[in-house]
C-alpha cells in the first residue's frame, strides 16, 4: 500500500496533536513510550500512554477495512516517515528520556519500535541497514588488498 498525501496530512496532524498535548515548555512527564494503536477494521490511529490513557484518536481514511497481508508492515512504514519527518517536533517534547513510539494492533499486541528519543541512543531502520554487510565486507576487503 502506497501512502496518499491525504494519509500523510492525516498522520502528521494526528502527530502534531500528540505533540501539542507535551509541549516544550511544561516540566517534563514521567512517561516512557507512547503506544500507538491501529485498527485495520475502522482505520483508527490512537494514541495511549503508559497508563492506557488515551491522548489523541483520528481515522485515516486509507486504512478504513484494508485487507492487506503486510498491513502493519506499511502502516509501521508511515509512521516512520511522519515521525522522522517531525524529528524536531517529536524530540522536543516534554517527556523524560529515553522515551519511544510503539506500534500496537488493535488487540494491544507490540508490532514494531517505531521512534526512540534518547540524548545516547539512535534505532536505525533496517531497510537503512539493508546491504551493510556486503558493503563492509567489500570495504575490508579492498583495504587489505592494498
Amino acid at each position: 500500500m502506497k501512502a496518499t498525501e491525504q494519509t500523510l496530512q492525516q498522520v502528521e496532524r494526528a502527530l502534531n496533536k500528540i505533540a501539542a498535548k507535551f509541549p516544550a515548555q511544561e516540566e517534563a512527564s514521567i512517561l516512557t513510550d507512547i503506544h500507538l494503536r491501529v485498527t485495520q477494521e475502522t482505520g483508527e490511529l490512537v494514541a495511549f500512554d503508559d497508563d492506557d490513557k488515551e491522548i489523541n484518536r483520528c481515522v485515516v481514511e486509507q486504512w478504513i477495512d484494508n485487507k492487506e497481508d503486510n498491513f502493519y508492515n506499511d502502516v509501521a512504514n508511515v509512521l516512520r516517515s511522519q515521525l522522522n519527518k517531525n524529528k524536531k517536533l517529536i524530540e522536543g517534547m516534554s517527556i523524560l528520556r529515553p522515551y519511544s513510539f510503539v506500534l500496537e494492533n488493535d488487540e494491544h499486541e507490540h508490532l514494531a519500535e517505531l521512534y526512540l528519543v534518547d540524548d545516547d541512543t539512535v534505532i536505525i531502520d533496517k531497510e537503512l541497514m539493508a546491504g551493510l554487510d556486503k558493503d563492509l565486507d567489500s570495504f575490508l576487503a579492498k583495504l587489505l588488498k592494498d
